[in-house]
């Protein structure tokens, strides 16, 4: 008698999941996230690791960047059904830097615990927006050229405020996939370095376009064209049209992104 094996069992393969950590140049890039027609960063990503591992791999990023935006960390997970042990993604890493254009770096490669999600394990993120107080040709595709005074004091007073605020609907861009606007910022500074002014942000998640967003609105309150009490009734309004425009994508970069530290062990 034959016995059918394909009915009577049931194969399921298990796959690993890793982590990339990497950073990239973002002004060539129409952001992190495929797009028909345009090269974005996860496209590239895709399609030099399914080269080199052999077999069709998709990349999930930590967020989603704009056209222009950079990223001095970011990380993403993939999924292949073997182990990787430490030599083999050393050499994995080795690879990709050989392959991968000079704008895109990877720094580590590393197994997570199952389940662990580049976008949704993310505890924090900082962002932080370079202004150039003095025109620099090779500062272009860094930082936003801005002349005339500033009342940073005024500024940092809006951006304390970000720290009380929960709902950041004027700084979102409208029509998004997300169920809540609620954020929660755990700073916000503006610093003098040089002939820079920057702004540095920290939260458990950001809206599409929200740092962007909020900087120009910071520079309409440090130039004298809204007042504090304007700025706070933006936010109260909860409407897009209120707040100021966005600042050029050049300058924004996606500093760090953090993680509960026991996904990580016993690996």
């Amino acid at each position: 008698m034959e016995v059918n094996l394909k009915n009577n069992f049931h194969f399921c393969i298990v796959k690993t999941r890793y982590f990339i950590r990497l950073a990239f140049d973002g002004t060539r890039y129409h952001g992190w996230q495929i797009q028909k027609n345009a090269l974005t960063v996860q496209q590239v990503l895709n399609d030099a690791c399914s080269m080199i591992l052999r077999e069709s791999v998709n990349v999930t990023g930590c967020g989603r960047t704009d056209t222009g935006v950079h990223a001095r960390e970011f990380f993403a997970h993939f999924e292949i059904p073997r182990q990787l042990d430490w030599q083999h993604c050393q050499k994995l890493i080795c690879q990709l830097n050989g392959f991968l254009e000079s704008d895109i770096v990877i720094f580590d490669i590393f197994p997570v615990k199952p389940g662990t999600h580049a976008r949704f394990s993310a505890i924090a993120r900082t962002y932080y927006y370079v202004i150039t107080r003095r025109k620099d040709p090779f500062q272009v595709n860094y930082s936003y050229y801005l002349f005339g005074d500033l009342d940073v004091d005024l500024m940092n007073k809006g951006a304390d405020f970000l720290l009380s605020t929960s709902d950041f609907t004027s700084f979102s861009k409208v029509n998004t996939d997300t169920k809540t606007n609620i954020c929660s910022v755990t700073y916000s500074r503006w610093e003098q370095k040089g002939d820079q002014l920057v702004f540095t942000i920290r939260a458990d998640r950001f809206l599409r376009n929200m740092v962007r967003a909020i900087v120009g609105t910071l520079l309409e309150m440090g130039k004298g064209k809204i007042t504090f009490d304007d700025f706070r009734q933006i936010v109260a309004g909860k409407n897009r049209s209120c707040a100021g425009e966005s600042v050029p994508a050049a300058g924004l970069f996606l500093a760090a992104v953090e993680y509960p530290q026991e996904l990580f062990k016993d690996l």
